[in-house]
């Protein structure tokens, strides 16, 4: 027979981070580095590469949808360095095409070891941000997962402090 405790034990704590090009990116991923580390857990990153809105021709579609992905693998690797140092641990880096609340739900669904969905707060006066926005009015009651909002206007001591 299996014991519960051993199973706890065995389950690492994975924080997912959304990369993209917001100001609130580095707060989200200093405390999502800080958890995880303290807890023994893991870093996973997802970076979403949106539907371009020029689709007349095919060939440019296809030759835009390459340059995103470049994009976007160029910066996750930045990011995951980042990650690599503050945690000793190489993350967990999924890129997807879609929508960014779509790729994401279904990215939490299918992935069991997540543990914790961590955004940043837009400081701005148009509110948290889109995602954030969306995610709180829309879809609170259906994630299975927390998640935890990183107001972005707080200071690295601070998130080290409540880490």
């Amino acid at each position: 027979m299996t014991n519960v405790k051993s199973i706890k034990a065995e389950k690492e704590f994975t924080f997912l981070c959304v990369v993209d090009e917001s100001e609130e990116l580095s707060q989200a991923l200093r405390f999502s580095c800080a958890r995880a580390t303290s807890v023994g857990g893991r870093v996973s990153l997802l970076y979403v590469i949106e539907p371009a809105e020029f689709q007349h021709w095919a060939s440019v579609g296809d030759l835009m949808r390459e340059e995103r992905r470049q994009e976007a693998e160029e910066m996750l690797s930045i990011i995951s360095a980042i990650v690599q140092k503050r945690t000793g641990k190489t993350p967990l880096v999924y890129i997807r095409e879609g929508v960014l609340h779509e790729q994401l739900m279904e990215l939490i669904e299918e992935e069991l070891d997540i543990s914790l969905l961590v955004l940043g707060a837009a400081t701005g006066t148009d509110g948290p941000g889109p995602l954030v926005s969306y995610l709180i009015q829309k879809m609170a009651g259906r994630l299975r997962i927390p998640v935890t909002v990183v107001p972005g206007n707080l200071t690295d001591i601070e998130i080290n402090e409540i880490t």
